[in-house]
């Protein structure tokens, strides 16, 4: 066996299958809740599109900003002890969602709980995504993510898949009480995250690179500058500002494209929606389109470690913008079958669960160095402030144009993911198996 895949002695002890699969189940979970569920509840509860778009999207603010508190994640404590209490906080704020859903402060209540909901997984997202890097070599990194990937889509097929059809079940045998029905859905949800806590406090490994910090807010605070200012001297600033704009602006299409697919399939026939039930939905967006996802990043994953992530740049670039056709055709044909509308998701999932592995990969080989968890958590940052800011205004401009317009405006736009894809440079050997 070559050096380079030998695990570490803690993973030796413990199977990286034995916690990769759940931690990204944990990871995803609470994402999905956030910035999916949360959007179908809010139709469901009678807000309109630029509304939901606009709330719903703030709700990515904690992404966004967390590198401002990273440091705190890699210099205190242990990535270990970060993921276990985010998990345990999170499991209340679901719990909070659901209790608050039936007072007179619904909204408010609602969007503070998913604000704390949020923070926690950004937070947990920082000490996940170190503990992997801690715990695995750069092969087994590039090997894995598309398991990470697929694992983090199972969740996401379970929000969408499984949460919203329940609702809309529960919501058959309690009529016309929509917030009760989905009270009852985040009571379930917080029981199943605290499951997951209890059972990443036993399985999880103690790696001997997960270090014990008991730094003080000075030293860590003293610690952020040169942190911070090394994720921007990593390479020359040619190649830095290009990474950013990569970074920022890979995903501008889908960041408009995501929460108004959402209504767009539910909304009636007579508001230029598709009209599905939350069952149907459920079955074409949340199971079938998410099996696509899982499989393109599989599939990215794949070829990445085998290729390297430079020789298969362009198709997935290709990938993540090309298929969004999809939708352009749906709104102006406005199919009733279900088997056609779940072909066209499953088409558009597959492309971008392709595409992403470009992103996740890059995003790796830029956070390379001393400062790992902490440039990476930077890097997810910026992404996020680029699904963030366009998300907020796709609500108003799909009720401007219609969904017909809207949807070839984003297909327009995709132009800007192949201009920022053209001025990266990435080592060709990067992701690739070392004999």
């Amino acid at each position: 066996m070559e050096s380079s895949n030998v695990l570490p002695q803690s993973s030796r002890q413990r199977n990286p299958w034995w916690w990769i699969p759940t931690l990204y189940i944990g990871e995803g979970l609470p994402n999905v809740v956030v910035m999916t569920v949360a959007v179908v509840m809010y139709m469901q509860l009678g807000m309109s599109d630029t509304e939901i778009a606009l709330y719903t999207s703030w709700l990515g603010l904690p992404w966004v900003i967390k590198p401002f508190w990273s440091p705190f994640v890699d210099l205190y404590r242990t990535k270990r002890w970060w993921v276990l209490t985010m998990q345990a906080l999170l499991g209340s704020s679901l719990a909070g969602v659901a209790f608050t859903l039936n007072t007179p402060f619904w909204f408010q209540g609602t969007m503070a709980c998913f604000f704390l909901m949020a923070f926690s997984s950004a937070t947990h997202d920082i000490a996940a995504d170190g503990f992997y890097m801690l715990e695995l070599t750069d092969h087994q990194q590039t090997w894995f993510v598309g398991i990470r990937n697929l694992f983090y889509r199972l969740a996401v097929i379970f929000g969408n898949g499984v949460l919203i059809p329940v609702a809309g079940i529960l919501q058959i045998y309690f009529k016309d009480e929509t917030a009760f029905t989905w009270s009852l859905v985040f009571y379930g949800l917080a029981a199943l995250f605290i499951g997951i806590w209890l059972y990443h406090a036993y399985i999880m490994p103690h790696p001997s690179s997960d270090q014990r910090h008991n730094t003080s807010f000075k030293e860590v605070a003293s610690g952020f500058i040169p942190m911070f200012v090394g994720y921007f001297r990593k390479f020359p600033v040619k190649e830095t500002v290009f990474a950013m704009l990569f970074l920022l602006l890979y995903r501008f299409p889908e960041a408009l494209l995501t929460k108004m697919s959402l209504t767009f399939l539910q909304r009636p026939n007579s508001e230029g929606g598709l009209g599905l039930s939350p069952q149907e939905f459920g079955l074409a967006n949340g199971t079938v389109g998410l099996i696509g996802l899982m499989l393109g990043g599989i599939v990215g994953g794949w070829l990445a470690s085998r290729d390297g992530l430079k020789r298969w740049l362009w198709p997935m670039v290709c990938a993540i913008t090309l298929p969004d056709i999809v939708y352009v055709y749906m709104s102006y044909t406005m199919p009733d079958n279900l088997v056609l509308i779940s072909c066209c998701l499953f088409v558009e999932q597959f492309g971008y669960g392709l595409g992403f592995t470009a992103l996740t990969l890059y995003m790796l080989y830029f956070s390379q160095g001393v400062f790992k968890t902490s440039h990476y958590a930077i890097c997810t940052g910026i992404s996020y402030l680029g699904l963030m800011l366009p998300g907020m205004v796709s609500g108003w401009m799909k009720d401007s144009m219609g969904y017909q317009t809207f949807f070839v405006v984003v297909m327009a736009l995709c132009v800007i993911t192949f201009l920022v894809a053209a001025f990266i440079r990435i080592d060709p050997e990067f992701g690739k198996k070392k004999e």
